[in-house]
């Protein structure tokens, strides 16, 4: 029979959330990454809309940068003039971004959030952000455990069931 494990809560230097929030900061990280997601690309139009301190953004998009979430470019017809673009690793955030939305919505504000975040396609708003298993079933906090990586099922379970 096999013991509950517990996830180690204070060796910090080996989990992955810690290391996330070290590489996002705060909420204006956020804000910043959601109006990246929004089309947003410039010095000047990030501090106009979220009404940011200079400074305060200056910090923020170099954190970003360094971190790898965003990329500065210079561009080419005015080298004085910067974008900041998602990077692979930034756009990766985009669920994480939902989720959050998502869950001030139900649980913050009681209300959908304007713009309603719709699926290009067919105009439909998106599904709730969930937790599911590797064959698509919603997972609950109940359904989960912690396991040592030598106790995973890794690879086609169809073959390991023919086995």
């Amino acid at each position: 029979m096999k013991q509950k494990l517990r996830e180690p809560l204070r060796d910090l230097a080996e989990c992955s959330l810690p290391a996330a929030l070290e590489a996002m900061g705060e909420r204006w990280s956020f804000l910043i990454l959601r109006a990246a997601f929004n089309g947003l690309y410039h010095f000047e139009e990030f501090q106009s809309e979220l009404g940011i301190a200079r400074n305060i953004l200056a910090n923020r998009l170099a954190r970003l940068v360094e971190h790898g979430i965003l990329k500065r470019d210079a561009l080419p017809e005015d080298r004085r003039k910067i974008e900041y673009r998602l990077t692979d690793k930034g756009s990766a955030l985009l669920p994480t971004m939902i989720a959050l939305r998502q869950w001030g919505e139900r649980w913050e504000t009681g209300m959908p959030a304007t713009p309603v975040l719709v699926d290009e396609r067919d105009m439909r708003p998106i599904a709730p952000i969930d937790v599911r298993a590797w064959d698509g079933r919603i997972l609950t906090k109940q359904d989960l455990l912690w396991a040592l990586p030598e106790d995973v099922v890794t690879g086609d379970p169809a073959a390991q069931a023919a086995e």
